[in-house]
């Protein structure tokens, strides 16, 4: 019976060892590590109406009103009417950065299209909208 505790209390001990504590360093280094903020000048851009078959340039600011360097690292637009480009360096702590997205304006009435952006200073992507109509 004695060694039926011992075993048990070994077991209960042994199963603790194993209970994960986050050291408050690491939890530090996260918070830290998403400090950065984006700042946009604008989400949603309206073209209005643009004539058919002329591709239409839409710039998107913003700017890193965090503590960190921000860095983008993927921008993808809803379709392939869509080519997108954007500041490829890290951008500093109150540094500007853009975003370009080209419609193909190859199909005539209103459209909305989106870009969705990911950063390394947000958990969730940004969607950033852009809509107008083809004449």
């Amino acid at each position: 019976m004695k060694i039926i505790k011992i075993s048990i209390l070994a077991l209960a001990l042994g199963l603790m060892s194993f209970s994960a504590i986050v050291p408050v360093k690491v939890l530090a280094s996260k918070i830290e590590a998403t400090a950065s903020t984006i700042a946009w000048k604008t989400e949603t851009v309206d073209v209005g109406e643009i004539p058919q078959g002329t591709p239409k340039a839409i710039v998107y600011e913003f700017k890193n009103t965090g503590k960190t360097a921000i860095v983008i690292t993927n921008v993808q637009g809803s379709c392939g009417c869509t080519a997108t480009d954007y500041t490829k360096e890290p951008i500093l702590p109150g540094k500007m950065g853009k975003i370009t997205a080209t419609y193909n304006a190859a199909n005539k009435g209103a459209f909305t299209k989106t870009v969705t952006v990911t950063t390394n200073a947000e958990t969730t992507p940004k969607i950033l909208t852009l809509k107008g109509t083809v004449i």
